[in-house]
Order: structure tokens, then sequence, then C-alpha cells
């Protein structure tokens, strides 16, 4: 039986070996893998390493612009639900990502539509409210 952990050195369940009631130590926490390090079965074919490794590259580079146009949708919808003044300007960064990211394939052209039609109609919705 698994006890929730209390500290991070303890974990307070039975053992067989132990004793009630005595303190086992937690099991241990394996580290999180980085991402260049993923586990996948190594190609023989000369072909499909180099295809492994170009798929890797390119996942890193969707990844960053993927992170870049959820960071600056965040930022537009907080900007536009606290009124702030620069609104507009920060809405325009992320509609810029967001059609970056369509235009190197990262999301499909539909997604990016509708993504920057909710933004567009809170940022709308904000300005109508002041």
């Amino acid at each position: 039986m698994k006890a929730p952990y209390c500290d991070p050195g303890l974990y307070l369940g039975y053992d067989a070996g132990s004793v009630c009631g005595t303190p086992v130590p937690a099991p241990p926490i394996k580290p999180a893998r980085a991402d260049s390090t993923r586990r996948c079965p190594m190609a023989n074919i000369k072909s499909q390493i180099k295809r492994n490794r170009q798929s890797e590259k390119a996942r890193l580079r969707n990844k960053a612009v993927r992170s870049e146009m959820k960071t600056r949708t965040k930022r537009a919808f907080a900007a536009a639900e606290s009124g702030a003044e620069n609104t507009a300007e920060v809405a325009r960064e992320a509609v810029k990502r967001i059609d970056t990211a369509a235009t190197k394939g990262v999301i499909h052209k539909n997604t990016a539509a509708r993504r920057k039609s909710r933004l567009m109609k809170r940022v709308a919705a904000s300005q109508s409210a002041e």
C-alpha cells in the first residue's frame, strides 16, 4: 500500500521487512528527460537515420514557434481582461505570431483563423466595456 508523500525524504508506508509504523525510504524519483534524448528505436537504414535527425530538428523548431505563439496569445488575453492601455499592440503581436505559425505549418490555417477570431473578439469586448 502506498501512502502520500509527506516529507520528500520519507515514504510513510508499510514494508514486509519493516516494523509497523517505521518510515521506509522513498522510492527513487526518475529525473526528467531532456528533449533531445527522446527514446526511440535506432534505425538501421541510413535514410531513416537522417530522417530521424531532420524530424528532431523540425520538432524543436516547431516547439519554439508554438511556445512563442501561446505566450503572446496568453499575454494578449491577460491584457484584454485587465483592460490595459496597450491591448491593441499586444493583440497585434499575438496575431503576428499566430500567422507565423500557420505560415510555417506548425498549425493549420483554419486553426490560425479561429484563434485570431477568438482573440480579436475578446479584445473588442474588453474595449467596448471601457
